[in-house]
């Protein structure tokens, strides 16, 4: 295999790659630095409570999100707010995750390519 295809492949940071946790940090990303509460993640996600301390637990460990637990009344209340680090690894995720699906798509056979298809409107990185 070519090194380029390699090294871009290589780019793709396995604590961000994972669909529930894209979906988490895409979410988290929208929200920038209000946070969101752990059941607004929850229904945005269509995650149980367990997945989602599982994914929350990974992405904290990683230094990708900071999690706070706070009473408002009588009620506990989870947000999680992504980490100025995490939003600039994960933004450099998303870039590498461009060039790799941008590298498959033009190594089809021209006959499978449509150039009105999603990758065609991929960002240029």
């Amino acid at each position: 295999m070519n090194k380029s295809k390699t090294m871009s492949h290589e780019a793709l940071e396995r604590v961000f790659h994972e669909p529930n946790r894209i979906a988490i940090m895409s979410a988290l990303s929208l929200a920038d630095r209000k946070g969101l509460a752990f059941v607004e993640l929850k229904a945005a996600g269509g995650l149980t409570d367990g997945n989602l301390n599982n994914h929350l637990a990974t992405l904290r460990e990683a230094g990708a999100v900071r999690i706070t637990k706070e009473f408002v009344g009588a009620k506990p209340r989870t947000t999680v707010f992504p980490t100025a680090a995490g939003l600039d690894r994960f933004a450099d995720y998303l870039q590498a995750l461009a060039r790799v699906l941008q590298t498959a798509r033009a190594a089809l056979p021209a006959r499978v390519r449509r150039p009105t298809s999603w990758a065609a409107r991929v960002v240029p990185v």
